[in-house]
This record gives structure tokens, C-alpha cells and sequence, in this order.
């Protein structure tokens, strides 16, 4: 088997995976307030990102204050604002609708990079903001839908994704490159730090948490958070950036199978419309700087 194939095959079971998120999401969301999931989550995945860390021989970075800072935002957003914000959405919406909303991440990403960096954006990226756009409204605004099809939820949902860019947008902020290791380290670290307080005013021991939401956030904590990292730096160590994130198109793909089999949610013409225009924007915006392959 090429390197190249290998890549290939570890990108689409990470992005698999993250498709998992929502599914574990809503099975959290039944049994847990979300900073008490969200600080379990990462209290589950920091010691074994810091055994990875020991393993490989990865070492810490030096950072300035200004860049502990930009750390400290960005898991407030990507880590605990995005984690939180989907375990609360999900208390009110499908995962469907959820998982077709957080396929929009890269396309959000675009769309607040040219917002606060002022970065130029190319026609594809346009093209790619207009139909992920498209595609949240045919599932989010649904004149006499209520229940598990919630705008309120759904908003949340975006919301998370908000967050998740705008952790991405910080990345760009930092001057001094940390190895992915370490920052996924430093991310669950500081999430944890982050979550706890606020889990602990949620009093959790004085609800009723099910079996099933907190075996889901040990899955969510192991297989989506560690393994989904290990497969993703796997694979992209084999292909380029531009095919890399291509893949991502299947994470909404995997969320509304993964709901259907296991939640046995329907899913419904909206919702088909949706997904459509948010692997088309996905699929476009990573086409935009994919380049030839030479073969050998």
C-alpha cells in the first residue's frame, strides 16, 4: 500500500471520528451539565496526551506572556466554549441538523479570517461562504418545525462553530510555532483548568448522570479527542495540506449516518439539501489549492 493511500485511509477514519463527536454529544448532553462533561473530557485525555508527549520525547515550548495568553483564549474557546456549547445545543436539536452545521467549520474559519484579518479572499472561498450558508439555513429555519429541529439549538451548534474558528484564527496569532503534540497537550491542560470551576457551581453530584453519558464522554475523551488526533497528524504527514482538507467534507457525512444508525433519527429533505451545499463548499474550498499530483 502507497504512503499516499495509507494517508488517505487514516484522514477519513479521524474525520470519522470526529463525526462520532456529535452522536457521543447527544448522549452527554442527556446525562451531564456541559462544563462538568467538558472538564471530565479533558481530565480523561491530558495525562494520556502527556504520556504521548514523554514517548515521543516532545518537548515544551518557551512562550512569552503574550503567547500564554493567546493559549489560555484559545482553549477557552476552541476547547471549552465549543465542547460546551454543542453538549448544550444538542439538549435542544437532532444530530443531524448538528452535524451538518459543524461541517461548516472551515468555511466559517475562511469567513473570520477575511472578517478580522482582513485576508483577501479568493472567488472559490466566496463561492464556498455562500453555499455552507445555504446550507445552514435549509436545515436551521424551518417555518413551523419545532422539537428536535430547535433554532435555538441550532444556534448553539453555530455558535460552537464560531468558537472552533475562532481558535483557529488565534493559531495564526501565535509568533512562536508549537509542535502539534504539545499544543493539543497545552489545549486539554488548559481546558481542564478553564472547565472546572464552572463544573464545579454545576454541582454535578447532585443530578442524576446516566451510565451512558459518562461512558460517552470517556469515548469522546479517547477515541475522537487522542485517537483522532494520532490518525489526523498520521495521515497528513502522507499527503498535502490541500488534500488533507478535503477529508473534512466527510465529518458531517459520518455525523448524519452515525444519527441515523445509532440515534435512529430520520433525516429529511433539508437536511439532504443541507449536507449537499456543505460537502460542495468543503470539497470547493479545499480544491481551490489543491495541485496535480506528480506520479512516478
Amino acid at each position: 500500500m502507497s504512503k499516499q493511500i495509507q494517508g488517505y485511509g487514516f484522514l477519513a477514519l479521524a474525520m470519522v471520528l470526529v463525526g462520532s463527536t456529535v452522536i457521543a454529544s447527544k448522549i452527554i448532553a442527556a446525562g451531564l451539565p456541559p462544563f462538568t462533561a467538558t472538564a471530565l473530557r479533558f481530565a480523561v485525555a491530558f495525562p494520556i496526551f502527556l504520556v504521548l508527549m514523554r514517548l515521543t520525547r516532545t518537548k515544551w515550548p518557551k512562550l512569552d506572556r503574550s503567547a500564554w495568553m493567546l493559549l489560555v483564549l484559545q482553549a477557552g474557546a476552541g476547547s471549552v466554549g465549543y465542547t460546551t456549547l454543542l453538549i448544550s445545543g444538542l439538549k435542544l436539536t437532532s444530530a443531524t441538523d448538528a452535524g451538518v452545521i459543524i461541517g461548516t467549520l472551515p468555511v466559517v474559519s475562511a469567513a473570520i479570517a477575511i472578517l478580522l484579518l482582513g485576508e483577501r479572499p479568493h472567488r472559490f472561498t466566496l463561492v464556498a461562504i455562500v453555499l455552507a450558508t445555504s446550507g445552514v439555513i435549509a436545515i436551521a429555519f424551518r417555518p413551523g418545525e419545532t422539537g428536535t429541529h430547535s433554532l435555538t439549538g441550532n444556534a448553539l451548534i453555530f455558535a460552537a462553530v464560531a468558537c472552533e474558528g475562532l481558535f483557529i484564527l488565534l493559531n495564526k496569532r501565535l509568533k512562536t510555532p508549537i509542535p502539534p503534540l504539545a499544543l493539543s497537550t497545552l489545549m486539554t491542560g488548559l481546558g481542564l483548568a478553564v472547565s472546572f470551576i464552572p463544573a464545579l457551581v454545576e454541582m454535578p453530584w447532585t443530578g442524576g448522570m446516566t451510565i451512558g453519558s459518562f461512558w460517552a464522554v470517556i469515548y469522546y475523551a479517547i477515541v475522537p479527542t487522542v485517537g483522532g488526533f494520532l490518525l489526523w497528524y498520521a495521515g497528513s504527514a502522507r499527503v498535502s495540506g490541500a488534500e488533507a482538507s478535503l477529508f473534512t467534507a466527510m465529518a458531517p457525512v459520518s455525523a448524519v449516518v452515525f444519527a441515523v444508525i445509532f440515534l435512529k433519527e430520520s433525516v429529511n429533505q433539508n437536511q439532504i439539501i443541507g449536507i449537499a451545499c456543505v460537502i460542495l463548499a468543503v470539497g470547493g474550498l479545499g480544491l481551490q489549492s489543491l495541485k496535480p499530483i506528480k506520479s512516478f
